[in-house]
Formats: structure tokens, sequence, C-alpha cells
């Protein structure tokens, strides 16, 4: 069991607060957003607190006055857990559960508890236990408050911070233990990563706003049948599978997990080798929802996503997805002033223009590789040896003179390579 894990069925009635800050410095959240997150951790809305503030209150981050109105809200709605749209410190949430009577889970809590009901893998399962006790050392304090000697001085030093500081060191070795079984399990990943690069196999992770209709489209490419539904983060664990674009060309393509505003940091850094295959992927397919009145800004959320995680630089072909939804779309590529396909616009639900995705995909990497011959004397061995790194080599034979004859197949951007070598293009 995890640490925020529940039954499947408690059906948990919610208060959902939400209250926007006049400060430029304090980041907004969206209130439909919000819901979402509620339902998709299994909780039902009954009530939502509103307000505005200049800035957040330092104990309760909504004043004495709304944490009146919240907990009347509570009694009215006989209500079991308040889920905040905010972050809040550890302080303000013990606080808020002292002066209200029942459980009090921020925005990060709540995101957290998401991904340890979806977690399926024993990666994913690592991942998410890792973020939630990062997240849990923070508010360690919380279940220790009835001794109220966690800072004592002279005189009141107890078994409270004997406790706390027991229980600290059990959260660190545990976090310590996670760390390494993740680095193994990264290392793997980077054999692999290292394998398809000298096999010259493109990579592609499909990147996107959560529910933006990623893994629906992963199914239409590769037929893996992966789980889908109409939920924020329903896919959690990475899945990677080879797909043929056009005779002789393949790719393995990674589908990762949905991103969100302000993505807590603890998650960031622990899927950070999940993260990693969209860091080094030779091309992002960044799934937007055509249909999303909030469209613009969910795009610029996920680049937001991508810098945090150094793949910002990484090229990225855009497929606005759910065009079924918009009336006067079809299925179309749009193109640069070079020809480059930069947006593919389709519906993944229904297949309507996977064809001109694939079409996409197959000109943005076939374009890039060319066929040639070439002939490599006995002095030019380490060529050679470099050739098998960054190529494919199709047909090789050796002459009595200690050359070789090469048909290969590599990256125009390897070329270089061979820039003292004879090379003959085949077309």
């Amino acid at each position: 069991m995890h640490l925020f894990d529940r039954p499947a069925d408690t059906g948990e009635r919610a208060v959902l607060v939400h209250i926007a800050m006049k400060s430029h410095k304090v980041e907004q959240e969206d209130l439909a957003e919000l819901k979402e997150l509620a339902k998709s951790a299994r909780a039902e809305p009954v009530f939502v607190l509103t307000g505005s503030r200049p800035s957040p209150d330092a104990k309760f981050f909504i004043g004495s006055g709304k944490v009146e109105e919240l907990r009347l809200a509570i009694v009215e709605h006989a209500a079991d857990i308040v889920l905040f749209n905010h972050p809040l410190t550890p302080s303000q949430e013990r606080n808020l559960e002292k002066a209200l009577n029942v459980r009090v889970v921020d925005r990060n809590g709540l995101i957290l508890d998401i991904f340890a009901q979806r977690a399926q893998t024993f990666e994913g399962k690592l991942q998410v236990e890792l973020a939630q006790l990062k997240h849990l050392s923070t508010r360690l304090v919380r279940g220790w408050t009835h001794l109220e000697r966690q800072k004592g001085g002279i005189g009141l030093r107890g078994p409270g911070e004997t406790q706390l500081e027991t229980d600290r060191r059990l959260l660190a070795v545990r976090i310590q233990q996670i760390q390494r079984k993740l680095e193994k399990v990264e290392s793997q990943r980077h054999q692999g990563r290292s394998k398809r690069k000298k096999a010259e196999i493109a990579s592609v992770s499909l990147v996107g706003y959560t529910n933006a209709g990623k893994s629906t489209l992963f199914n239409q490419l590769t037929g893996a049948g992966i789980y889908v539904a109409d939920q924020l983060f329903a896919t959690l664990d990475p899945t990677l599978r080879h797909c043929q674009l056009v005779e002789g060309t393949e790719m393995v393509l990674a589908d990762t997990v949905g991103f969100i505003r302000h993505l807590p940091h603890e998650l960031v850094a622990a899927f950070k080798s999940t993260l990693q295959e969209a860091t080094e992927a030779d091309l992002l397919l960044h799934v937007i929802d055509a249909n999303a009145e909030d469209r613009d800004d969910t795009i610029f959320q996920v680049n937001q996503v991508l810098a945090d995680i150094g793949a910002e630089k990484v090229p990225q072909l855009q497929v606005f997805n759910k065009i079924d939804l918009l009336s006067d779309i079809e299925p179309r590529i749009d193109r640069d002033e070079h020809d480059k396909p930069i947006r593919v616009w389709l519906s993944a639900e229904h297949g309507l223009g996977i064809d001109l995705l694939r079409q996409a995909l197959a000109e943005l990497f076939v374009s890039s590789k060319v066929k040639l011959h070439c002939y490599l004397s006995p002095a030019q061995a380490g060529i050679r040896a470099k050739l098998f790194d960054v190529a494919r080599i199709i047909n090789e034979q050796s002459d009595d003179f200690g050359g070789c004859e090469l048909t290969l197949e590599m990256d125009k951007k390897n070329l270089g390579v061979l820039k003292t070598v004879e090379i003959h293009p085949i077309s």
C-alpha cells in the first residue's frame, strides 16, 4: 500500500477551495482543472469556496473569515475532506486541519494521490513513492502534534522529538533505497536508448497536457492497446513500442506521463528517468486538444515543463487532436516555408488523419537519411569502426588488399565521418 492509498470506493465528499490572488508573484490555477483533479482522485465535490486576496495568509492561506465560512460549509455538506487548489505550507495545512477538524490536502498532495492510484509498473510505483516520501518529509510533524515537544528547549525535550528524529531517519533510509533502485532502472533505460541510437532507430516521445489524447494516439500508431479514459493522468507508466512508418523505416514511440500546470517539483524529480525519454528523443509529438478553450495556455504549460526537464531544444511536431469536436476542421498537414511538416490536424479516437501523421513522420525521418556506397583502404579501419556506431551497414565485402566496400544508410548529420572518403550516393 502507498502512503496515500485508500480503498477503491471511498466516495469522499470534498469541499474545494479556489482563491484568486491579486499578487502577480502568486501562480494562478484553474478552477475547472481542480474539479477534474478531484474527480480523478475519486472524490465527490459538494461545494466550492471561492474568493480573492492580495496575498496568501501566513497562518491559514485564506484568512480567518474564510476559515469560518469553510467550517460551516463542511458541516452543512457533511464533507470528509478539503481540497485546496494551491500549494500549502506544512504549518498552513496543520493549522487548517486543527481549525476544521477534517483532512486538508493541497494541490500537490492531490496530484500525488492520483499518481499513487494510477501507477502500475515497478518503476512507476517506485517513482510515486519517492515523490510521496519527499512530500511527507516536510509534513512529518503533523502526526506528533499531540506531544507538543517538537522544538522544545531546556526541560521540554522529550519522546516527541525522539520519535520525530527516528521517523526522519527511517524516511531518509527509504528514500535512499528507492533512489538506488531507480538509478538501476535508469541505467537499463540508458542502455536501451544507446542500442536504438546505434541501430539508427528514430526515437519519438509523445508529450502533451494531460487528457489531450496521447494514449489514444499511441494506440492508433502502434496497436499497443494501453488503457485510455477521459480523465486526468489516465496512464502514468511509460510505454515504448516499435512503429513502422514506411518500408525499411521504423521508430520507437514512447508514451510519457501527461503534463499539468505547475507540475509538483517532487514529481518532476521523481519521474526524471521517465521524462528522460523526452529529453533524449529525436522528435517530440506534442499532442494538443484542439477543442480546449485554453488551448494556447496548455501549449505554453507543456513547453514550460519541457524547459524544466531540459527538453526545450528537441524538435517538435504539433498534433492537434480531437478535430471531430470542431465543425470546420478537416485532417491536414501544416508546413513551414521550407515545406517541412510542423503541425498535423487529426482525430485519434476516430482514426481521422492518422495516415497524414505517418506521412509527416516519414518525411521528417526518411528525408534525413541517405544511402551510399564507399571503399575504405586498410589505413581507414578507424573510419570503418565509427561507421558501425553511426550507420546501418547494409552490405560489406572485403578484398585481398585489406580494404572493404561498404553499402550503408546513415543520417545526413553524420556524413562528416566520411569527409576523407570518396562516396557514391545510391538513389
